[in-house]
């Protein structure tokens, strides 16, 4: 699938794509019932717990913390 898509194999799992599927989806305003559909899910419940994660806002939130916790 990767190389279909045009990217190196061995560097991209089918789990990294499907999940820069969802963020890609989520980050663009598609509404947690489409990007489900999309993926073949039931229903909702397993795109909410597993795919629409955003590790970026939360990182960059945990940083701006430890940054204001141990600022001297």
């Amino acid at each position: 699938m990767a190389r279909r898509a045009g990217l190196d194999a061995e560097n991209w799992m089918l789990r990294e794509l499907r999940h820069s599927f969802v963020s890609l989806l989520s980050d663009n305003g598609v509404s947690i019932e489409a990007i489900a559909d999309l993926m073949g899910h039931a229903g909702i419940r397993v795109t909410e717990a597993v795919y629409r994660h955003q590790l970026r806002p939360v990182l960059l939130g945990d940083a701006v913390a430890m940054d204001q916790i141990f600022e001297t």
